[in-house]
């Protein structure tokens, strides 16, 4: 009895032939199947109208485009190389290398009795993570031209995605650290408690600085020249070759106007069981936040053009 009456309610819910064709009225043809189209659309792609919304469900909605975009980044990165993710660990070593020899070796720049190979790499961590993040995500919407003119997602989602991309080669570069840690037989203190949010809150630097000028960059192709010479200029004046209190006092303000400064001493801090450095963090954390935003906000507000510019 029970298995008759469910036969009869799948029937009753399977589609019915009906005798003509809905839109045209035209007759059925045996066996065509019609299906009731919604009176009103399931999702409807307009321009914002009012202010400019950062859309957070639609990027919470791609959040796997998202995921399969940093694997794209990073396999196309290291495709058809013979090191592979090995080029992740060179770039900072060898850098690391250099300045140890010659800002260390030869110049005899102060270092506030940290070994000069781990002083010198632990800025270079950071740096290099940064500085490849901004680079490839100023440059992530020229780089995809064809995903952004024939497919509608989160035009944010494209250089998100690179600034996500560096973290891998980041956590591959950190292994190194470890061992330098080891060897100079630093001990693990509270500070390392530290390190994630300092790693996070770098990571929303580069991406609102990236948000930024990627939106700049689709409009003024300028900026793709002028960021690598920037960047260049933008590592000496961070505390990266030296320390902050190499720094005269009465100069020192000067320095923690450079947002990055703060991230980076107190990196060193965190790894090094070092005093930690709040008041340039602090001032850090509120210029990360506004330029995220803002970066935000101009990226919404030129979105619109991008398929005509680019």
């Amino acid at each position: 009895m029970n298995l008759a009456k469910s036969e009869r309610a799948g029937e009753s819910e399977s589609p019915k032939s009906p005798a003509s064709d809905p839109m045209t009225d035209a007759p059925a043809s045996p066996g065509q199947v019609f299906y009731n189209l919604p009176d009103k659309p399931v999702v409807t792609i307009e321009a914002s109208r009012s202010g400019v919304p950062l859309n957070l469900p639609g990027l919470w909605a791609c959040r796997e485009l998202l995921y399969f975009l940093v694997w794209r980044d990073v396999k196309v990165r290291y495709k058809q190389t013979l090191l592979g993710a090995v080029w992740a660990v060179l770039q900072p070593l060898v850098t690391m290398i250099i300045f140890t020899y010659f800002f260390g070796k030869l110049a005899r720049v102060p270092t506030d009795g940290v070994p000069y190979p781990i002083f010198f790499y632990t800025g270079l961590l950071l740096w290099t993570y940064f500085s490849n993040a901004v680079m490839s995500g100023a440059n992530s919407l020229i780089s995809n031209t064809n995903l952004i003119t024939k497919v509608y997602f989160p035009r944010l989602i494209i250089p998100a995605s690179a600034v996500g991309a560096g973290l891998i080669d980041f956590a591959i570069a950190s292994v190194l650290l470890v061992f330098l840690l080891i060897y100079y037989s630093f001990p693990v203190t509270w500070g390392y408690l530290m390190l994630m949010p300092l790693v996070l809150l770098t990571t929303l630097f580069a991406l609102g600085l990236s948000v930024w000028l990627a939106a700049l960059n689709v409009r003024y192709r300028d900026v793709r020249y002028a960021l690598p010479f920037l960047i260049q200029i933008w590592m000496f004046v961070s505390p990266i070759i030296y320390p902050s209190t190499l720094v005269p006092q009465e100069w020192r303000w000067v320095m923690i106007m450079n947002p990055l400064a703060g991230i980076i001493e107190n990196f060193r801090a965190a790894l090094l069981g070092k005093e930690f450095h709040w008041l340039a963090l602090g001032y850090s954390t509120v210029f990360i936040v506004l330029l995220l935003l803002y970066g935000s906000y101009t990226f919404r507000r030129m979105e619109r053009r991008f398929a005509e510019f680019i």
